[in-house]
């Protein structure tokens, strides 16, 4: 069973960071890919990056150049570093992982971008 908790997120103006994380248990963390995605109510869930057991990464390209995502697998921690935030940043996101044919996902943690 993997579980994922969301933290970080908030309300900041634009031009503003922000840090999320993802609490990860299970054994499965270091060997797995590893995403983030957000979701507006009403919208389909976009991917935003992913990082891969060995640190290879990818973004959507609205975030490129402002969001660095990374991973700690002794802390099983994963990291949303977003800089220069817009206000079509304004989301849910979420942690996703998936295993054996299973998506896992967070609750998610909202972030807000508005003057």
């Amino acid at each position: 069973q993997v579980q994922l908790v969301e933290s970080g997120g908030g309300s900041v103006q634009p031009g503003g960071s922000l840090r999320l994380s993802c609490a990860a248990s299970g054994n499965i963390f270091r060997i797995n890919t590893m995403r983030w995605y957000r979701q507006n109510p009403g919208q389909e869930r976009e991917l935003v990056a992913l990082i891969s057991p060995g640190g290879s990464t990818n973004y959507v390209d609205s975030v490129k150049g402002r969001f660095s995502i990374s991973r700690d697998n002794d802390k099983n921690t994963l990291y949303l570093q977003m800089n220069s935030l817009k206000p079509e940043d304004t989301a849910y996101y979420y942690c996703n992982t998936n295993w054996n044919g299973v998506r896992y996902w967070g609750k998610g943690t909202l972030v807000t971008v508005s003057s």
